[in-house]
């Protein structure tokens, strides 16, 4: 495949590469020169996400407990451990 670098020193990575790699506008690539030419390597990060998306991972969706409640709960399953 090829490319070609624009007048302000893009480069056009072809929709057939991107697609196959998951790249999209903010993709981050590392670039090396090696003997012969230049290596694109991937940057893979970690996805940006709230917090709540973090604390709705849990599966939990009933009322919220304090810590006594949560305290409690480890005191009764302590108990029926033999």
């Amino acid at each position: 495949m090829r490319a070609r670098v624009s007048s302000k020193g893009q480069l056009v990575l072809p929709a057939a590469i991107r697609r196959a790699r998951s790249l999209s506008a903010g993709s981050e690539v590392e670039i090396e020169e090696v003997p012969g030419g230049i290596l694109l390597r991937l940057i893979r990060g970690t996805a940006e996400v709230s917090l709540d998306d973090l604390l709705g991972c849990t599966g939990y969706q009933g009322p919220r407990k304090t810590l006594k409640d949560m305290e409690e709960a480890i005191r009764k399953g302590a108990h029926g451990r033999t």
